[in-house]
């Protein structure tokens, strides 16, 4: 069977997005990329500051209400239903609920070929990343680093501490069913 679908799960600041645009480059057909960001990026500013939507603490935790729930459950219907209409999906996610976030992703893209890809930087890397991207919550990534594979099975798994994100790009498509 033909992978259709590609799931990057890390903490914030781990390379997933990179490692997602280098997956396009290097995979020989065309394949779309979507980020939890892009969901978030689509919802109503007043939702992105909200106990019913999502709110970024202070410290860097991320709180997730009963609205942004109900919309992520139809992004990833929706997520589900381009790449059983033919699209090949590349998804970065962050598994905030480590194993039960990969569930409601195995939910949605049941019946499916799906490569599911554990992606990992050493929290001090990712920190530092964080601080030079300068549009995160300062401490997102450090929370992040860890929690978000917990519980999670993997086909594989990448290591961006110290390896580029068009190696690991590489090392995923050598994975991918043609």
């Amino acid at each position: 069977m033909t992978t259709q679908v590609i799931v990057l799960n890390g903490g914030s600041s781990s390379g997933k997005s990179g490692i997602a645009r280098c997956l396009q480059a290097v995979l020989p057909d065309p394949w779309l990329a979507f980020s939890v960001d892009d969901l978030v990026d689509a919802m109503p500013a007043a939702m992105r500051a909200s106990e019913e939507g999502i709110e970024f603490a202070p410290d860097g935790q991320v709180i997730v209400g009963p609205e942004f729930q109900a919309l992520d459950k139809a992004w990833t219907a929706g997520i589900a239903a381009m790449a059983r209409a033919g699209a090949r999906i590349v998804v970065d996610d962050v598994f905030l609920g480590g194993a039960g976030s990969k569930q409601r992703w195995e939910k949605a893209l049941a019946g499916l070929d799906v490569l599911w890809v554990g992606v990992r930087c050493d929290s001090e890397v990712a920190a530092g990343r964080e601080i030079a991207r300068g549009d995160r919550t300062e401490g997102m990534a450090a929370l992040q680093a860890e929690v978000v594979h917990e519980g999670v099975v993997y086909d594989l798994v990448v290591d961006t501490t110290h390896t580029e994100s068009l190696e690991c790009a590489r090392q995923i498509a050598g994975r991918v069913r043609q």
